[in-house]
């Protein structure tokens, strides 16, 4: 793997999706910084980090056939690429909040942006961001629901071997995503879905506050919530959130 080393960039996706359009990139190319200046989140959130303590950032993967209608997959593969490595280093409580939030006892501790370049029908390459709270030990008071490793395991961490094991996990992730393994990739992802199958109160964009159960994500991505009345309805991105 190729590892771009930067000590402060606006984004790492960015910066990564220019190169791609400037140059020839290597597969698994790794852009990796100290400091995010203007780090995105999914949906035009910004993501907020300490300098030098956490892990933020990017790798540019190019698929063999991946058609867009399976880009379901793809956010799976890579939520459960660090889903895996944080499993392997003990971190407790992990799970994976629908779309790709990384949370460990309910408090966030990942995130991930994924951005594709199409050609026809497929995605051609994808330029995917991390963002890992790993030594960070405080938080803005707007960021109530963060956490990291750290505080979580009461433990400091080697950014640069644990940067090495989410790509290793990555690559094996879009092996199987390019061998079209759609259903195991599919199961174990629910497998760890935070709140599936739990009554749990949302709100959906109209503020308006419900009950209802995760059962499971829809062909093109949304979350399916089964309400009190037993019927089953679907959400998009920024459509529903957790209370």
């Amino acid at each position: 793997m190729k590892i771009i080393k930067l000590s402060a960039i606006d984004s790492t996706n960015s910066f990564l999706k220019e190169m791609a359009t400037n140059s020839v990139v290597e597969n698994f190319t790794v852009v990796v910084t100290e400091n995010q200046i203007k780090g995105r989140g999914q949906q035009g959130s910004t993501w907020e980090s300490e300098v030098g303590k956490n892990l933020i950032f990017s790798v540019f993967v190019t698929f063999k056939s991946l058609s867009i209608l399976d880009k379901k997959y793809l956010n799976y593969a890579v939520s459960l690429a660090v889903f895996e490595v944080l499993k392997q280093e003990n971190i407790p409580r992990i799970t994976i909040k629908w779309p790709n939030d990384i949370l460990s006892a309910n408090k966030k501790i990942g995130g991930i942006l994924i951005e594709n370049s199409l050609k026809g029908t497929k995605i051609s390459s994808a330029v995917i961001g991390i963002g890992l709270n790993v030594n960070q030990t405080s938080f803005s008071s707007s960021l109530e629901k963060a956490s990291s490793l750290k505080l979580s395991s009461n433990r400091t961490f080697d950014l640069e071997q644990l940067l090495i094991g989410m790509v290793v996990s990555l690559k094996s992730k879009i092996t199987l995503l390019n061998a079209k393994a759609f259903e195991s990739i599919e199961t174990s992802y629910l497998k760890v879905l935070y709140k599936k199958n739990i009554p749990t109160m949302f709100k959906d964009s109209n503020d308006v506050l419900f009950m209802g159960i995760i059962r499971g994500i829809s062909k093109d991505g949304k979350l399916q919530v089964e309400l009190e009345d037993e019927t089953l309805r679907e959400f998009g991105i920024k459509e529903i959130s957790f209370l």
